[in-house]
């Protein structure tokens, strides 16, 4: 008996890595006109460093000068400005206060205020404290004074890279999930990709150009299929404490640390889903999959923001999560183009990746025109909106004919479940279906809709419903 062929898929460019930049960049390339597949080891996508972030559309005000990771954020925000509502995706126009609580704090302003200068973020502005808490009367008055960023703002973090990559879908991108790449060969010309599926079976991806967005395993894919890499991701671990609705009337803005070399810092920031949360930590860890979360900083966080915003120890802790950032032994982007292997490198995309993902692209897209690499780019491509799961917008429940409430927590109805089963990228495991409809996200995590969740999904996912699922 003759044994099958393994599968092969042949394209123009192979981006790895289904996170926040992979999706970015496989929608710029697929517009630009390129043939191009995106392989992700997971059976959906965000499943790494991009799922569990503080959804901040950030200016860049505070990005390294003259850098690349501030050359992407700032063409990152310009076009999600651009596209967000072709795309249907939420914007939050909260503004963003970045609050000194000490003597030594304030001293930094003048740094700070001269930094977005250079960065070219000009609209900055000093509060004083009487103005600070006019803005933010339920801060606690210990509070100094503020420097009011106000074009920062909050996106979903989900929907947006579903978008990018369902637009790159319906122009004629490829996907191949639960797929890992285990090695290739380059002939000089083209690169054949070695993978291996979740059931083990064998396949082969034939493209000319490879981009690495593999994210935590960025440096391991380097070193598996070019023999070495030129940095070794350091995991750093982010952890996050969400209070329940009422939380989120008490602070309209995002209210900034003054950052350090080696963290952005706590943030207190209201979400796209009408919560409030806080976070994140800054640890580093061995393990580049271990999402936990410690008690003793999950305290801290309580305890800061309650010091912070007093009113928050009247309302209760809604869930609690963790991100894992890849960072690496430098701070700035680990970018790396080698024309003669025709390898693209996209590491250490840490914290600021969800706003500089679609300048990334955008980067990308320029390293290949400077190689005099250019494809057939679409004249008229077509838009493809996705589904809208913001708080502040219209949901689903608001319209007739939704059938039932599934979430009673985040009111997530059964034609939201059944689009996101079905759509044009449909949800590949639970979690998938949590980032495209909200189930689960709610005060009780799971209690009451799993079940239900269970019969809607029956023989869709490999992984089980289970009751207090908080990772993202």
């Amino acid at each position: 008996m003759t044994s099958k062929a393994p599968p092969i898929i042949d394209v123009d460019i192979a981006v790895i890595g289904g996170g926040i930049v992979g999706c970015a960049v496989a929608r710029r390339m697929t517009l630009e006109g390129a043939s191009v597949v995106l392989v992700e080891k997971s059976a959906d996508i965000l499943a790494g460093a991009s799922k569990g972030n503080s959804a901040i559309l950030h200016t860049g005000f505070d990005a390294p000068n003259d850098s690349l990771e501030h050359e992407c954020i700032q063409n990152g925000y310009n076009e999600y400005l651009e596209i967000h509502e072709s795309l249907n995706l939420p914007l939050l126009k909260t503004g963003a206060l970045l609050v000194a609580w000490t003597e030594s704090e304030e001293e930094q302003f003048s740094k700070i205020l001269k930094k977005a200068q250079h960065n070219k973020v000009n609209d900055l502005q000093l509060l004083s404290k009487k103005e600070l808490l006019q803005r933010e009367p339920n801060l606690a008055n210990s509070a100094r004074a503020a420097i009011e960023v106000p074009r920062e703002y909050v996106i979903d973090p989900w929907s947006a890279p579903l978008a990018y990559l369902s637009q790159a879908v319906v122009n004629g991108c490829q996907t191949t999930f639960s797929t890992e790449v285990t090695g290739g060969d380059f002939d000089g010309e083209r690169w054949t990709l070695q993978t291996n599926t979740l059931d083990n079976k064998k396949g082969i991806i034939k493209a000319k150009h490879v981009i690495n967005s593999a994210g935590l395993y960025g440096d391991i894919l380097d070193q598996d299929v070019l023999g070495e890499s030129e940095f070794t991701i350091k995991p750093r671990k982010g952890e996050f404490v969400v209070f329940d609705k009422p939380a989120h009337a008490l602070v309209k803005n995002i209210i900034l640390p003054i950052p350090t070399e080696i963290t952005k810092g706590v943030v207190i920031f209201p979400t796209i889903f009408g919560n409030l949360a806080v976070g994140p930590t800054a640890d580093e860890q061995e393990g580049r999959s271990d999402a936990s979360v410690d008690q003793k900083n999950l305290e801290m966080l309580y305890d800061l923001a309650i010091e912070k915003v007093p009113a928050l120890k009247n309302v209760r802790v809604n869930a609690t999560y963790a991100g894992i950032r890849p960072a690496t032994e430098k701070s700035e982007y680990r970018v790396r183009h080698l024309n003669e292997k025709n390898w693209i490198t996209l590491g250490g995309i840490r914290s600021t990746g969800l706003t500089a993902s679609l300048g990334i692209a955008q980067h990308v897209q320029k390293l290949f025109a400077e190689q005099g690499i250019t494809f057939n780019r679409l004249s008229t491509p077509l838009a493809h909106p996705v589904p809208n799961i913001a708080e502040h917008l219209p949901r689903d429940w608001q319209k007739s004919g939704y059938e039932e409430i599934v979430c009673h927590c985040e009111l997530a109805t059964k034609r939201e479940i059944i689009a996101a089963l079905n759509s044009t990228l449909p949800a590949g495991n639970l979690s998938g279906l949590k980032r495209r409809t909200r189930v689960t996200m709610g005060r009780c995590q799971g209690f009451y809709c799993s079940a239900r969740l269970d019969e809607l999904t029956e023989d869709k996912f490999v992984d089980s419903i289970s009751v207090g699922n908080t990772d993202e």
